[in-house]
C-alpha cells in the first residue's frame, strides 16, 4: 500500500490581490545590499567598443568564477538541499540578530539556552523603510519540550513591562520527556449537570460496526519558558486555555501522524524527530484511515443524536427570528435542544491535496461532528471551474471530478458547484458597480464567493450557523474548543458600541484589560463627534427587507433603541456574524476593494461599509438569509469580505469581531503595534490610515493571521519538524533567506531543546507543509 495517487505537488495560483501587493512592498521592504564598485562606471562605458567588450567578459567571467567557488555560494546551495532532504538536515548558530541563540550542554542535564535578547536593533537602510525591520526577531517560539514549565513559573520573552528581566538565558534541568494527557474541550456529556439540562449524547464511532471510538488528541500541561505572548488578542478572553501546549504528534498522532500507509497512517512525521511519541497510540492503538468514510460516520453519529436538536421544520413567528429557536423558552421540565452548526470548507477543482491536509481535515470532523454528538457537521464545496462539465445530469461526470480532486475518505461530505449554476440562482441584470477593480465577473468566486455559500444555506435548513472556512488555515489546539469559545464569548458581547470595539485591535499590552480597553473605545467614540452605531443605519437609497416592511426587527425584544447606553442589550444574544480580524469602516480605508459595491445607484453616495479580511467566519442563518434577498431581490452585493459585514451593519444585526491570539514575529515597540495596526480614523482599524491600506498591510508580514503573512508558515513547518530558512539577516531580512533553522538534528540534539510545543492559535495561509513540495 502506498501514498494516494491524488496527492501531487502544485504552486497555488497568485490571486489578484496577491499580485498588488507584491507590486506595492517591492517598494517598501528592503532591496538587496550592494557593494560599490570598484571600477567607475564611466571607464566601462568608455567610447572605446574593444574595451567595453574586454572588461565586460572580464567582468562577467570573474563574477560567474566567485558564484561557483565561494564558499557563500556552495553554502547556499547545500542549504538548499538540506532543506528538501530531511536527512542532511542542519542548523548553524552563533547568537545575535541574523544568528541563532547558542545553545549548549553544560553538565549531565543541564542545557543552557542564549538568546539574541540583547542585540541592538536591526539597522535598515533607506528613508521609507518599514519600522518593523528595525526590530529584532524573537527566539522564544522555537524553544521545544526540553523547555516546559508550569504555566505559572513561565516567562515571556515578549513583551516585557520596562526594566522586567529577560528569560533568557534559560538554565534547564532535563531529566527526561514529560507525559502527554488527553485534551477534551467538549461538555462532560454525562454529567448530572448536562443530562439535568439536555438530552443524553449518544457516543459516536469511526466505522460501523462501532468498535473504534473516536481518538483524542493529546496535550502537555504546562508552557514553553520563554515562549512570547500574543501581541494582539487574548485566550483568557476568550476562554481558551493557555496553560497548555501542543506538540505535532499529541495535535496529530491519534489521525495518522508519525506512522506508515501499510499501518494506515499517513507517513508524514516519520521523517522528523520522534522521542516520546508513542505515548499517543497506547490507548487507541495506531487507527488504520485506509477505508475511512468520514461523511457516512458523520451521518450515523447525527442520526443517533437527532433527539438532541430542534426541528428545522418547527414553525417560527417572523422572517426576522427565524432561526433564533434556541432563544425560546422552555417548559419546566423539558430538556433544551441545541441548535447546530455547519463548517463549510471552500474547496475547487485543482487544488494538490496532501497527507498533510487530510490529517488536518481528520482533526476537523473528529474534534467537531463526531466528538460533539453531531452539534457540527462539516462539508466541502467543491468549486467545478469548467461551466461546461454536467455534473448535475451526469453521475458518472460529478464522481470523476470527487475522484480527481477530493480524497476518497471525504466523498461523501461534498456538495459540487460552479459559477453558471449562480447564474441560474441569482438570474438578471445586477447593474452597474462603483468599481471593480479585479475586472471579474459579478458571479465569480473571487468578487462573490458568498453566492455559494448562501445557496447552500438554503438548501440546508438543518443549521443555524456556518462556518466559512478555507483550506490553508490551521487550528493548533482542539477545534472544538476553538469554534465553542468564539461562540459563547460573542454571545455575551452587549450591543451598545460593539462596532466600536469591534473596529480596533485589542493589544493587551498596550490596552491592558478588556474593561480598560472597553472604556477606552467609549471615550474614543465620544471624543470623535460620532454617534455610535446601534441598531439598523439609515443612508440614502437603502432598501428595506420584506421583514422590515413588516413592522420587524432583528434587535432583540428587550433592547431600548432610544438608550445606546444600555450594557444588557444584546447579552445573552447569539452573534449574527463572528470574525476573526476587525470589523472595519472601508471609506478612505486604502483597501484596494473599498469601492467594489455592485446594485446600488451610483448617483447617489455609497453606502456605509464595512468589511473584514479573511473570509473565515461564522455567520447565521437570518444573516444568510439577508445577504440571500438582498442579492436575489434587490440585486445588490459587494466584494465577499465586505458584503456580510455591511449587511450586518445595514440592517442591524448583532456583528463581532473575536480578538483570538496573534502573534509578531519580532520585538515591536507596543506602541509602534498600536500606530500600524490601530492607526485608522479614530484610532481605528478603519479609514486613512487602515493597517489594510495596500502600501500598509506589508506590517501584517510578521504576524501569524493574515493573507500575506510569511510567519506563519516558518512556524507551522518549523512546529511539524522541518528546518527552515529564518528570514534572518542584514536590512532587516526577508523570507527564504538567513539560516536553515530547526528540523531532524537540531531536535534530536542533546545540547537542544527538542520538538517544538505551542500554545492554540490559528495560523493562515499554510501554503505548503513538507519540504518535498517544493520539487
Amino acid at each position: 500500500m502506498g501514498p494516494p495517487s491524488f496527492l501531487m505537488r502544485s504552486k497555488s495560483d497568485d490571486s489578484f490581490l496577491s499580485i498588488l501587493s507584491t507590486k506595492e512592498e517591492k517598494s517598501l521592504l528592503p532591496a538587496p545590499v550592494h557593494r560599490k564598485p570598484k571600477i567607475r562606471v564611466r571607464t566601462l562605458l568608455g567610447h572605446c567598443l574593444y574595451r567595453r567588450v574586454i572588461l565586460w567578459t572580464a567582468g562577467i567571467l570573474f563574477l560567474l568564477c566567485l558564484a561557483l567557488s565561494s564558499p557563500g555560494g556552495r553554502q547556499r546551495r547545500q542549504r538548499l538541499m538540506e532543506l528538501v532532504d530531511l536527512s542532511h538536515q542542519d542548523v548553524r548558530s552563533s547568537g545575535g540578530e541574523g544568528e541563532a541563540p547558542t545553545v549548549s550542554k553544560d553538565t549531565e542535564g543541564v542545557i543552557i539556552v542564549g538568546s539574541a535578547g540583547d542585540a541592538p536593533q536591526v539597522q535598515v537602510q533607506g528613508e521609507h523603510m518599514p519600522t518593523w525591520l528595525r526590530f529584532r526577531h524573537l527566539d522564544g517560539f522555537f524553544n521545544g519540550l526540553k523547555a516546559l514549565v508550569p504555566a505559572n513559573e513561565h516567562i515571556p520573552e515578549y513583551p516585557r513591562k520596562p526594566g522586567e528581566a529577560s528569560p533568557f538565558p534559560l538554565t534547564l534541568s532535563y531529566t527526561g520527556l514529560p507525559t502527554p494527557t488527553p485534551y477534551i474541550s467538549q461538555p462532560d456529556y454525562e454529567s448530572p449537570e448536562y443530562i439535568s439540562q439536555y438530552h443524553a449524547v449518544e457516543k459516536c464511532y469511526l466505522d460501523k460496526e462501532r468498535r473504534i471510538p473516536v481518538p483524542d488528541l493529546y496535550a502537555y500541561n504546562g508552557v514553553v519558558q520563554g515562549q512570547p505572548e500574543p501581541a494582539m488578542g487574548s485566550r483568557n478572553l476568550l476562554g481558551l486555555r493557555d496553560d497548555v501546549c501542543f506538540d505535532r504528534f499529541g495535535r496529530y498522532g491519534p489521525y495518522g501522524l508519525g506512522y506508515s500507509f501499510d499501518e494506515g497512517g499517513a507517513f508524514v512525521g516519520t521523517d522528523t524527530e520522534q522521542e516520546g511519541s508513542s505515548t499517543v497510540w497506547e490507548k487507541t492503538g495506531k487507527i488504520n484511515y485506509e477505508n475511512m468514510d468520514w461523511g457516512d460516520a458523520q451521518t450515523r453519529c447525527y442520526e443517533s443524536n437527532k433527539k438532541r436538536f430542534a426541528d428545522p421544520a418547527a414553525p417560527t413567528k417572523t422572517a426576522a427570528v427565524s432561526g433564533q429557536f434556541h432563544q425560546r423558552s422552555f417548559l419546566r421540565n423539558e430538556r433544551q435542544k441545541i441548535p447546530r452548526t455547519a463548517v463549510v470548507i471552500r474547496a475547487y477543482v485543482g487544488f494538490q491535496w496532501t497527507q498533510h491536509n487530510i490529517l488536518n481535515f481528520r482533526a476537523l470532523i473528529s474534534e467537531l461532528a463526531l466528538k460533539s454528538g453531531g452539534e457540527y457537521a462539516v462539508h466541502f464545496l467543491l468549486h467545478v471551474r469548467n461551466n461546461n462539465e454536467a455534473i448535475w445530469a451526469d453521475p458518472m461526470t460529478a464522481q470523476r471530478i470527487l475522484d480527481e480532486n477530493i480524497p476518497q475518505e471525504f466523498h461523501g461530505l461534498c456538495t459540487l458547484w460552479s459559477e453558471a449554476q449562480m447564474r441560474l440562482y441569482y438570474p438578471g441584470k445586477f447593474g452597474g458597480s462603483f468599481q471593480n477593480p479585479s475586472g471579474g465577473d459579478i458571479h465569480g468566486v473571487y468578487r462573490s464567493a458568498h453566492f455559494p455559500l448562501q445557496h447552500f444555506a438554503m438548501q440546508h435548513p438543518e443549521y443555524e450557523y456556518f462556518w466559512n472556512w478555507e483550506l490553508d488555515m490551521r487550528w493548533l489546539g482542539n477545534y472544538y474548543e476553538l469554534f465553542d469559545r468564539l461562540s459563547a464569548w460573542a454571545k455575551e458581547q452587549p450591543r451598545n458600541e460593539l462596532w466600536e470595539r469591534s473596529a480596533k485591535y485589542y493589544i493587551p499590552s498596550y490596552h491592558g484589560s478588556w474593561e480598560n480597553f472597553t472604556s477606552l473605545v467609549h471615550n474614543e467614540t465620544l471624543n470623535s463627534g460620532r454617534e455610535a452605531t446601534y441598531g439598523p443605519v439609515q443612508f440614502p437609497g437603502r432598501q428595506p427587507l420584506r421583514s422590515e416592511l413588516r413592522g420587524e426587527s432583528f434587535m432583540p425584544s428587550n433592547c431600548d433603541p432610544n438608550d445606546k447606553s444600555d450594557t444588557k442589550c444584546g447579552k445573552g444574544e447569539e452573534a449574527d456574524l463572528i470574525t476573526l480580524n476587525p470589523l472595519f469602516d472601508t471609506e478612505h480605508s486604502g483597501w484596494v476593494f473599498s469601492t467594489d459595491v455592485t446594485g446600488y445607484k451610483r448617483s447617489l453616495p455609497l453606502p456605509p461599509r464595512r468589511c473584514s479580511i479573511i473570509t473565515a467566519s461564522r455567520l447565521s442563518r437570518r444573516l444568510l438569509n439577508t445577504m440571500h434577498e438582498e442579492t436575489w431581490r434587490l440585486k445588490h452585493t459587494m466584494f465577499a469580505e465586505m458584503y456580510p459585514a455591511t449587511m450586518a451593519l445595514h440592517h442591524g444585526l448583532k456583528a463581532v469581531y473575536a480578538p483570538h491570539p496573534v502573534y509578531l514575529d519580532r520585538e515591536w515597540e507596543i506602541e509602534a503595534i498600536d500606530k500600524a495596526f490601530n492607526g485608522g480614523r479614530d484610532h481605528t482599524a478603519g479609514g486613512h490610515g487602515s493597517p489594510f491600506d495596500l502600501n500598509n498591510e506589508h506590517n501584517h508580514k510578521g504576524s501569524s493571521w493574515y493573507y500575506n503573512s510569511e510567519f506563519a508558515g516558518l512556524l507551522w513547518r518549523r512546529w511539524l519538524g522541518y528546518a527552515q530558512f529564518d528570514g534572518r539577516g542584514r536590512n532587516g531580512g526577508r523570507s527564504g533567506e538567513g539560516q536553515l533553522r530547526g528540523g531532524k538534528e537540531e531536535e534530536e540534539r542533546a545540547a537542544g531543546t527538542g520538538r517544538l510545543c505551542l500554545r492554540s492559535m490559528l495560523v493562515h495561509p499554510i501554503k505548503w507543509e513538507h519540504p518535498s513540495e517544493l520539487d
